[in-house]
């Protein structure tokens, strides 16, 4: 079992990546209230829940709750939880011209510039980019890119968890 927080900027691909990961046997949740992570990660911790890979969405539609969300990431790393966080990014020319595309508005921009909206959103972000397990620039890529980089990623966290087995059954037997 492994947890996953799927975060990143707007219109850098997080549904695509939740959809992609759901695919791949995820239970996926999209913007939980950052204030119910903390509980529904102890009852997937503790065996309340089925043995199934968890992959979170969590973005800026946490509004004043996400700062909250450094300070649980803290909180785990410190007891050694094992959840990793995914990063996806995009250049700000590609995530004006998908908003462009798509007729949608930035969450942060409201009546105003996408611009504004991204600016503001890269500042509210940058402690999860700078926490990120691994950081996945979508600028560049297409759907069955980005599947393939998430199947990478879901390869390399079950070799670290892996290793992490092998490494605390070798020091107990010492």
């Amino acid at each position: 079992m492994r947890l996953v927080i799927v975060t990143g900027m707007s219109g850098a691909g997080k549904t695509t990546a939740l959809q992609t990961l759901e695919d791949m046997g995820f239970y996926c949740a999209d913007n939980l209230p950052v204030l119910l992570i903390e509980k529904f990660a102890e009852l997937v911790m503790n065996g309340q829940s089925e043995k199934q890979d968890i992959a979170l969405g969590v973005d800026v539609r946490s509004g004043e709750e996400l700062p909250n969300l450094e300070i649980i990431i803290r909180k785990w790393r410190e007891n050694k939880y094992p959840f990793s966080i995914l990063f996806l990014d995009s250049s700000d020319e590609v995530l004006i011209k998908r908003f462009k595309e798509t007729r949608r508005s930035h969450p942060l921009s409201r009546n105003g510039r996408v611009e504004k909206g991204i600016e503001l959103e890269r500042e509210k972000l940058a402690f999860l980019k700078k926490e990120a397990d691994q950081v996945i620039d979508t600028s560049r890529l297409l759907t069955k890119e980005l599947r393939h980089e998430l199947e990478k990623f879901k390869s390399e966290a079950s070799l670290g968890e892996a290793r992490q087995f092998l490494t605390a059954a070798c020091s107990s037997q010492s």
